[in-house]
């Protein structure tokens, strides 16, 4: 009898309270919760985001998202500005495990997931004499890539690291995955991307004596 009881009271509890707000709140409305770091991805171990070092030009960047807007510039027959939201919804969604080279010595192995930067170029539309993909982010830092490097290869402009949002210190709204590239190239906090003619433009550490190609093949320092 006591347990009948106690089921009875759990069933009034619920008619009375949960089923109310149900009604007047829906139910099926998605509640977002902190997640967990994802350290192993189809068999493969992964670096922790907490393995990166900060060597960024000014520090960590706190990005106002209110005002936030990616721009889309250069020789492109639909220049456009997004906001985070846009983004995220414009484009299919990847996922791919990458790993980074920073020339200070160190490397982290992690989960991507993001935007192709060829699906955003290719909304844009390219115009013939686009050869270059300038790349600005939110504290001044620029870096480039050639086009041809951008539309052969997957390369992802991401939002999420090891399955969390990118966590400030980490390029958050969005981070370069420049895969095969020395880690200068990864630029953070990217709020522009530029199409240019410039074949020889320098970005921040280009112009200080790093590889414009920066392929992990060969030396970063010219």
């Amino acid at each position: 009898m006591l347990k009948i009881s106690v089921l009875s009271r759990l069933f009034i509890t619920l008619i009375i309270f949960v089923l109310p707000f149900c009604i007047f709140t829906g139910c099926d409305e998605t509640i977002e919760l902190t997640g967990t770091e994802i350290r192993e991805y189809e068999g493969e171990n992964l670096s922790s985001i907490n393995d990166f070092r900060e060597n960024s030009i000014k520090g960590p960047q706190f990005v106002d998202m209110e005002s936030y807007k990616l721009k889309i510039s250069g020789l492109v027959d639909n220049p456009a500005e997004y906001s985070y939201d846009d983004v995220i919804g414009g484009s299919q969604h990847y996922k791919k495990v990458i790993t980074l080279y920073c020339v200070e010595g160190w490397e982290v192995k992690i989960l991507w997931e993001g935007l192709l930067v060829s699906d955003i170029l290719a909304d844009a539309g390219v115009q013939p004499e686009g050869k270059v993909v300038i790349f600005h982010a939110y504290d001044g830092y620029t870096t480039s890539l050639s086009l041809d490097y951008i539309m052969e290869n997957d390369i992802l402009l991401a939002y999420s690291m090891n399955g969390l949002d990118l966590p400030p210190e980490r390029g958050y709204p969005f981070e370069l995955a420049a895969e095969s590239k020395w880690g200068y190239k990864w630029i953070k906090w990217v709020t522009e991307i530029e199409l240019s003619d410039d074949t020889e433009y320098e970005g921040y550490w280009e112009k200080r004596g790093y590889s414009n190609n920066a392929d992990l093949d060969k030396p970063f320092f010219d």
